[in-house]
């Protein structure tokens, strides 16, 4: 099967963000298929006209330099989406396909793929990483109602022409269908990992010795995103509260994005900043292993938003695939899975302090630390692994081609 693959910010372990479409294209190529992805280049540079071709793992990459980053406004994002819009529609009406497959974000995506489909009479298969219009209009990022019939048309649209729709998580997948009751919908959240998150101690070892400010103390990490939704300075005033009871835990945050600055601000204002809290720039990837394996705990925070609950963030599956606990402080369907194994922590979504008293006290605990980690490890081989999850993927596209090919009957 050939397959039209739109995604607008595609990563392979090279750059920094999620892997799962590169995972994803890779293992679809090893089965036998043929893919093509039509995707952007956010790298810094001057601008420029024209598409750029890469083959990695045997998937061909169609690359146009669309720019954008986190601290822009939404309406220039808006405008960086519209752009893409055009110019993929044009480049994946030019591809032969057997099938054609978008996932957001941006909702937006969808339009080139409703288009090479329908061009090319092939099933269209749409993935929902985000649920738009539901969470920027709860958020407050979405106010003008033009714009919300617009995003909301957009997401029927979507929907409507789908043959199937995936869903990052069960959340999102009663949203959908809640918009367009009787969805085919499917449920693959983001997957662990397991063989790029092996990590051998001796460079665990090397990588904690290689940093004063760390040697054999504990840390948590935050790994991705400093966006308006992550809400990292919750991390930070967790912090102040925890090393007052054990001035020798450390927080690592990794990552880039609109609140980076205001972060480390905040940090610098408690006293923590390049002595409890370290900042690094986002890296690679294919560094992340490293990291996680020195860590003693993984985070991952969002704003106390409801529709933030819903999500299905790397770091989580990246901890798991380490073989790390994860402290979170939200609801939802991850907050369950914690409570249920023990995987991980499930902290108050605003009280910072006890947040932070109850870091403390498990970040020192070798009993519940060893049983936390040895639950992670088994979600993420059990339940959330790459493999199992690309199967279920790769079903969800082969039943839509064969229902395409299908005579009908009457």
């Amino acid at each position: 099967m050939h397959i039209v693959y739109i995604h607008q910010y595609y990563c392979n372990p090279r750059m920094a963000g999620g892997i799962r479409s590169y995972e994803q294209a890779r293992r679809l190529v090893a089965r036998g298929h043929t893919v093509d992805v039509i995707t952007t280049d956010i790298t810094p540079g001057a601008r420029q006209l024209g598409w750029t071709t890469t083959v990695e793992d045997g998937v061909t990459v169609h690359w146009f330099r669309v720019p954008y980053n986190n601290d822009m406004s939404y309406a220039r994002r808006l405008r960086a989406f519209a752009e893409f819009m055009v110019v993929a529609a044009v480049k994946a009406a030019k591809l032969r396909a057997d099938l054609v497959f978008a996932t957001s974000t941006p909702l937006t995506v969808a339009v080139p793929g409703v288009i090479a489909a329908k061009l090319r009479r092939v099933p269209f298969v749409f993935e929902v990483r985000d649920l738009w219009p539901e969470v920027p209009i709860e958020m407050g990022a979405l106010r003008n109602p033009v714009l919300r019939r617009v995003a909301g048309g957009l997401a029927n649209f979507a929907y409507r022409n789908a043959s199937e729709v995936i869903a990052l998580s069960p959340g999102m997948a009663d949203g959908v269908v809640a918009r367009r009751p009787g969805t085919p919908t499917t449920v693959i959240p983001n997957a662990a990992d397991l063989d790029l998150f092996r990590v051998a101690p001796e460079q665990v070892r090397r990588f904690r010795a290689a940093h004063d400010w760390l040697g054999d103390r504990p840390l948590i990490v935050y790994t991705g995103a400093l966006g308006v939704v992550n809400g990292v300075e919750y991390l930070v005033r967790a912090m102040h509260t925890a090393t007052k009871v054990d001035p020798d835990l450390r927080l690592l945050i990794v990552g880039h994005g609109k609140e980076w600055e205001p972060t480390k601000t905040l940090a610098a204002e408690l006293g923590l900043l390049d002595r409890v809290v370290h900042m690094w720039e986002k890296v690679p990837k294919s560094q992340l292993p490293v990291i996680l394996g020195a860590a003693t705990m993984s985070s991952s925070t969002v704003r106390p938003i409801r529709g933030l609950w819903d999500n299905s963030a790397n770091k989580f599956f990246d901890a798991l695939a380490a073989s790390r606990p994860i402290a979170i402080n939200y609801g939802g369907w991850q907050a369950d899975l914690l409570r249920e194994t023990g995987a991980g922590l499930v902290l108050d979504p605003v009280d910072t302090e006890s947040a932070g008293a109850e870091l403390a006290r498990h970040l020192r605990d070798e009993l519940w630390l060893k049983q936390a980690r040895d639950a992670a490890h088994r979600l993420a081989v059990e339940q959330f692994s790459r493999d199992l999850l690309f199967e279920k993927f790769e079903a969800v596209l082969n039943r839509s081609a064969r229902c395409d090919t299908e005579p009908a009957h009457t």
